[in-house]
């Protein structure tokens, strides 16, 4: 294995451990409060929270191909169809955390607004809207990536496994270039920018609030803060590395090098989500204290033995 693959799959394993058993709990957790008083907040972060699970439940596909260092051995449909399971949550995650910090914003600035009960059915068709959005901006790169198939080592459909070793969406024809590389570009500003701009706006008014509203518990403060790392921390560390290859590429006409890297970042995501869930759901974090008191005791019990 190379080193990116070793590395790759490690933070593939590490993602996965955290993040699904967390996109679980939060899953259910929102469930449970939608349908026992249901508010915006809730819907948005079911929609984070499914995002996350679909993603964690295709990434065991990116371990196996990490593992076979980057040579796709698996079916080629599952290579397509993976593709776009993979990618859709990356896209869809920057704009509920945009939609969230919105909404965190409408329920301190115009408390009165917020209680409106039209808010759910907004709510709800914003995030149909958004995931028809996603899925249509989906096909664009998928359908590009696959011009002239035969000319590019995409699937392992054309060529043979003893010819060359076969990857899957990773070299492509300076066709497949010209058609992919500004839909890279618009992805990125729509899916990356425009989600991160919004996040910036809502919550630097949102600190301006809490500073001047001294009443406010500091606990309740310190969620705030936290919530805005854990989006930060998505934002910077997963997505920022990943759509500026997709703008560097955009300029110098090319698939960069170093694009497997900022995949590996991505990848990272669902790590941080389980940071937001914690800051706004009170049951995620009494859960998850339930479930660091529970392993500590048996951490306990076993060293004793």
């Amino acid at each position: 294995m190379s080193e990116d693959s070793t590395v790759f799959l490690a933070i593939c394993i590490i993602t996965f451990l955290i993040g699904f058993p967390n996109a679980v709990l939060g899953f259910c957790s929102c469930i449970r409060k939608i349908h026992c008083k249901p508010i915006p907040i809730d819907i948005f972060m079911l929609n984070l929270a499914a995002s996350d699970l679909v993603f964690l439940i295709f990434l065991p596909v990116k371990m196996k191909e990490a593992r076979d260092n980057m040579v796709w051995n698996m079916p080629n449909a599952l290579c397509r169809f993976s593709l776009f399971m993979f990618f859709l949550p990356l896209y869809s995650s920057g704009l509920f955390l945009a939609a969230i910090s919105a909404e965190r914003y409408v329920c301190v600035a115009f408390p009165v607004r917020y209680k409106s009960p039209k808010r759910i059915i907004y709510t709800t068709v914003i995030c149909v809207v958004t995931w028809v959005i996603i899925a249509v901006t989906s096909v664009f790169p998928y359908k590009a990536a696959y011009l002239d198939s035969n000319e590019a080592d995409n699937t392992t459909n054309k060529r043979s496994q003893e010819a060359s070793p076969l990857g899957c969406y990773i070299n492509f024809t300076a066709k497949q270039l010209r058609e992919l590389l500004p839909v890279r570009l618009g992805i990125a500003v729509g899916f990356f920018l425009l989600p991160l701009l919004i996040c910036c706006f809502c919550y630097i008014s949102l600190i301006r609030i809490l500073i001047t509203r001294p009443l406010i518990k500091r606990q309740r403060k310190l969620r705030v803060v936290g919530l805005i790392v854990g989006t930060l921390l998505v934002f910077a560390i997963s997505f920022a590395p990943f759509n500026a290859s997709h703008i560097v590429g955009f300029i110098k006409k090319e698939n960069p090098d170093w694009r497997m890297k900022a995949l590996i970042l991505s990848t990272l995501n669902a790590c941080f989500d389980p940071i937001i869930f914690f800051c706004i759901s009170k049951d995620m974090r009494r859960a998850i204290k339930i479930c660091a008191k529970a392993f500590c005791a048996v951490l306990c019990f076993k060293i004793k033995i």
